[in-house]
This record gives structure tokens, sequence and C-alpha cells, in this order.
């Protein structure tokens, strides 16, 4: 038997990530590959694996340490023969050890700050053995994807993003064959990466926009200031806003919701739901309208392909939410919300809404939405635009509901008015189209029986 340190391996570029939950203590016996800890990063928890199979003797970390790469996590007493053997990748012949500093030169510093992966794809069929090296460049995404050291280290050697595999192991980590059927994936479908990602690193960088430089000014000469850095979310969203709005062209239609009778059905069904624990509100409602819409109206339920050529038309709803946090904004997405009730909608969006502000959304709950709701009712406003969440082709924006007077023919009333901002991708939807949905989607919430219909 020997004594192992186990250090924190590589993952990505996150740097001084708290300790939210210690998973092990001395005496247990862990497997290679196996959570030990549990850190928070910018919008998500993450769990390290053991680099190691053996025994904890001495936990070397606590609750609320701060770690990057390399910290040292515990002392393991480890088997001679599995020592060497940090995870069970049957690829790799000889001892990964050294892997840590492979990554190290490879991500350009300015990826850091990504947040998804760009649009150039990666994967690559290796046409040359020389043109390995480029293609193992990992992005952002693959810096907060969930696997193990021996899993990345296998996706660089295939030239895998690990950004864009999808993880069907535990918590939605990835596993070796996860990574071998995107290959297998890309393969079939004939993915080429060369002319693709020029074009798109091109228009990611401004694709010749002739833009000014940013303007650099010591502000101190005017008067007094303060230095406040943005949060971590603030860092990485950005960014992504940023190619959001440069690449897409957006066009925002506003309309206005009668929902008077739904605020009605609204306090009436949470009475009658007290006990339960459930609370509805007005968004579980909205989106279930907004479900009824998008399959009135597929085209807002879809994505353009890389080349924006074809459009991906998608036999699900998954429906994100912004939701407010002490550190930003983050979207929950609730998955399947046609399968799904009212109240069944509300309970998961505060379950979601809870680890959101805890800062314990998993990078799952993040993932697969087709349509996003930004609402800011509870704050205040009239209308805004709301930026489109990429790869999605629309989002909409909820403002405060107000009291109005409307004429019904004879006379005015009052009414529970509820302003609705449309943005869409105008490369996929004409104005004609966004006028019809939201229009749909205004009878749909004054009336939800036509959900039915």
């Amino acid at each position: 038997m020997s004594m192992v340190e186990v250090k924190v391996p590589d993952i990505g570029d996150f740097k001084e990530v708290e300790i939210i939950e210690l998973l092990v203590k001395p005496g247990d016996t862990v497997k290679a590959d196996q959570s030990l800890i549990t850190v928070e990063s910018d919008k998500a928890s993450m769990e390290i694996p053991s680099s190691h199979a053996g025994v904890v003797k001495e936990l070397k970390v606590k609750l609320g340490d701060k770690v990057s790469e390399g910290s040292l996590l515990l002392l393991l007493e480890a088997a001679e023969d599995k020592a060497a053997a940090p995870a069970a990748a049957p690829a790799p012949q000889q001892a990964p050890a050294p892997e840590p500093a492979a990554p190290k030169a490879e991500p350009a510093p300015q990826a850091a700050a990504a947040p998804a992966p760009t649009p150039a794809p990666v994967p690559v069929s290796a046409p040359a053995p020389q043109a390995a090296p480029a293609a193992a460049a990992p992005s952002a995404g693959a810096s907060k994807a969930h696997a193990s050291p021996s899993v990345r280290k296998f996706a660089r050697e295939l030239g895998v993003d690990l950004g864009k595999v999808a993880g069907s192991g535990p918590k939605g980590r990835i596993t070796q064959q996860d990574v071998q059927s995107y290959v297998k994936g890309a393969l079939a479908a004939g993915s080429t990466a060369a002319a693709p990602t020029a074009t798109s690193a091109a228009k990611v960088e401004g694709g010749g926009l002739g833009l000014l430089p940013w303007p650099s000014l010591d502000f101190s000469k005017f008067g007094p200031t303060t230095i406040e850095p943005l949060s971590r979310i603030k860092k990485i969203s950005g960014p992504n806003l940023h190619r959001n709005w440069v690449m897409i062209p957006h066009v925002t239609q506003y309309d206005e919701a009668d929902v008077t009778e739904l605020e009605a059905l609204r306090k009436e069904s949470n009475e009658k739901l007290a006990k339960s624990g459930v609370k509805l509100t007005l968004l579980a409602f909205v989106i279930k309208a907004c479900v009824a819409a998008l399959k009135k109206q597929p085209e807002f339920n879809s994505s353009l392909d890389e080349k924006g050529e074809n459009l991906i038309l998608k036999q699900y709803y998954h429906i994100g939410f912004a939701a407010d946090t002490p550190h930003g904004l983050v979207v929950p997405v609730v998955k399947d919300a046609d399968k799904k009730s009212v109240t069944e909608i509300a309970r998961e969006m505060g379950e979601l809404s809870a680890q959101a502000r805890d800062g314990k959304l998993k990078p799952a709950d993040m993932q697969g939405a087709t349509f996003t709701i930004s609402s800011l009712g509870g704050i205040g406003g009239t209308y805004f635009t709301p930026l489109i969440n990429a790869p999605e082709v629309a989002i909409i924006g909820l403002s405060k509901t107000q009291m109005k007077p409307v004429w019904d023919g004879k006379q005015f009333v009052p009414r529970l008015i509820l302003p609705l901002s449309l943005s869409y991708d105008h490369r996929v939807i004409d104005g004609a189209q966004g006028a019809r949905f939201v229009t749909y989607l205004s009878e749909m919430l004054g009336d939800l029986r036509k959900s039915l219909l």
C-alpha cells in the first residue's frame, strides 16, 4: 500500500471555486472517479472526482475553502497497482498523471469568458495526423463540462469539444461512451470543421465590422471613483449576450393580454392549494400558454443549423425562465412542459428558483431550452427588448400587469392587462408570423380553455 496525494484535476478555466459539500470522510473507501467534493462555480456546482481508488486517510480541505487545479484535497492509501491509474479509461495505456499540464497550453486566454460553445464546430474526423493538435484545443464550454480527467484526455485525443457532448452519467457526467457516440454521430452527419470554423470565428471577432476600439479613460480626472468587479455570472454571460445581439437580427413585437379572468383563477386555485405548499404564479400559466402557441407555430420552437441553411424543428417543449439571483440572472429550464400541469410546472419552478438562489443549479438544469421567458413583472416597467438566447430563435418578455380601462362596446371597464414583448430571429421568422404568435398567445392568456381545442 502507498500514500497518494489526491489533487483537483483539470477543471477548465475555473479558479478559486468554493467547496460547498464534502462527499467523503476519513476512513471511507473510494473508487477511481468517485466524487469527493462539490464546488460552486459561476452558475452551477460540479463534483470533483477521485483520481485513485483507496481509503481516505486525511482530508486537507474543509467547507468554504477555495480550490483550483492542483489544490491538495486529501491523502489516500492506495494499492501500488492502482496508484498510477486514475480512471477506468480503456484506451490510454499510461498513467495520465502529467495530464493537467496539457490544457494549460491549449486554451486561448480570451476564451475563458465564453459561457457556451461558439458556433464553430470542433469535432474532426482526423483527416491528417498533423491536424489533431489544432482540433484538440478545448472551448470554454468544454472547460465547464462535467467529466473526469481521463475522459477529458480521451476527448482531446479525438479532437472532441466536451461542451457539445451530452452526458448520460450521474448528474449529467460525460462518459467515454458519450464521447464515442458523439464522434459517431458527427461522422454520420458528414460534418466538417475547417470552413465553418474560420467563418464563425470571423463573425465572433467582429467579421470586419470596422468597430472602433473600446474607449479607455482615466475617470478619476473628473471626480472620485471606485472599482467594483463584475460578478462571475455577468463576466460569463456578457460575451454570450454580445454575440447574440450582434449575430442575430432581432425584431421585437409588442402586445397586451387581458389576464383578468386568469388572475381570478390563479387566486382561487391558490386558496384551494394552500395546504399543498404549491403557489401558482402567473408565469406558470404563461408557460402553459406558450406551449400552446409553440405547437400552433412550430417555427418558434426551432433552431438554425450551424451553416444557417436548415431549420431544426424540435418535437419537445423545454421552456427556460429567467431567475433573479444575488449574483445575476440564470435561466433554469422546465423540461417537457407540454406533459405537465400548471401545478406541476409551478412546483418545479419553485424548486429550480430556490436552487438558483442558493447557487446549486446543475448544468443539466440550464440546458436544452427551446424557448425562453423573461419576466420583469415583479419589478416593474412596461415594455422592453429581451435578447434571444442562442441557439433559440425567440424569447418573450413579461412586464408588470396594470389595471386599464377597456372599451367593451358600451362602456369602459377595468381590466388587468399584461404587457408582452416578443423578440424573434428575423432570419427564421417574419413580421407576420411574429404578430400571429403574440396575438394567439394573448388569446390563450385571455381564455386558457382555448388551448384545449
